[in-house]
């Protein structure tokens, strides 16, 4: 069940999606993070954020909306707090990072890297689908440009040997060109997909239930989505219309079969998000449904199912 995503050799496939886990702690009640190809931790920001006002959350059919405002303490407390218990208890980390400008993505890796616990992270995620506030909120994944920007200081200042996968949202009308942006700035990999803009009318009150109005879909409803941006991504690599790299696969994944799904389709590991607020057990149980799948369908090796849609997709 290993994979290795751009020189980064993970022990299973099964990560956790960023944000939906906390940094660890909360999670290790129920099963040693350490277990996970990777612990993803929330996405974290230069300075303390509150984040946006209460009510965040809304459920809607097959899912959820959330709209937290990447809440957190900031690099700083970060990095001597919660990335040091992550390699205090075993965890290889994947660390998202964001800034509220492209120089500000690079703040935060410069702090990261010269953080006590540098040792434990695997890789850095890249989460270029938050807003660029410098250019009018236009979110940084939605502009190939932006995009390219962001992932060249963050490559930059990144150490080499250690990969840096960007973070692509699903709300563009040709998620290939901004995959081809990222790559060629230097990312190593993607991931994808984040989660979709939408919004809840509270219809009793007959306003947007969130104070936020806006909110990210997430849950079992968006991945058709995930699978589909997963698929346009792999087919453009192997038709040679995009450099080759390592995509990890997150939208709707609460079973081993769901994660087939994204594997199939070309994700060479999975994250596991919105499942856990149910069931906080669900990365765990992931990875032991996910490893049945592939057994049961007859492959030694986990790396022989990443793609293999492509290969046995019927032809006219």
């Amino acid at each position: 069940m290993s994979t290795t995503l751009a020189g980064m050799r993970l022990p299973n496939p099964v990560l956790t999606a960023s944000g939906c886990a906390a940094n660890g702690k909360e999670l290790q009640r129920f099963f040693p993070v350490a277990e996970l190809g990777a612990f993803v931790t929330k996405t974290v920001m230069r300075d303390p954020r509150s984040g946006r006002p209460t009510p965040r959350m809304a459920e809607t059919p097959s899912g959820m909306l959330n709209s937290i405002g990447l809440q957190g303490p900031g690099i700083d407390a970060f990095c001597t707090q919660d990335l040091v218990w992550l390699a205090d208890h075993g965890a290889r980390v994947l660390v998202s990072v964001a800034g509220n400008t492209a120089e500000e993505f690079g703040e935060v890796v410069d702090r990261l890297v010269a953080g006590p616990a540098w040792d434990c992270v695997v890789g850095v995620e890249a989460n270029i689908s938050c807003p660029n506030v410098a250019n009018r909120g236009l979110v940084f994944a939605c502009d190939p440009e932006s995009s390219e920007r962001v992932v060249r200081i963050v490559r930059d200042r990144v150490p080499e040997g250690v990969p840096v996968f960007a973070k692509l949202t699903p709300d563009v009308t040709d998620i290939v060109a901004i995959a081809a942006a990222a790559l060629g700035a230097g990312a190593d990999g993607l991931t994808m997909i984040n989660t979709l803009l939408g919004i809840v009318i509270d219809t009793d009150l007959l306003r947007p239930q969130l104070a936020g109005v806006t909110g990210g879909l997430s849950g079992p409803a968006v991945r058709p989505v995930a699978v589909r941006a997963i698929w346009q991504v792999t087919a453009a690599m192997r038709g040679g219309r995009l450099p080759t790299a390592p995509v990890i696969g997150v939208g709707g994944v609460r079973t081993g079969t769901d994660a087939l799904e994204l594997v199939a389709a070309g994700a060479a590991a999975v994250q596991v998000g919105t499942a856990t607020f149910n069931d906080p057990s669900a990365p765990r149980r992931v990875l032991t449904e996910l490893e049945a799948e592939v057994r049961r369908h007859g492959f030694d090796r986990f790396a022989d199912v990443v793609g293999i849609a492509h290969e046995r997709m019927v032809r006219p």
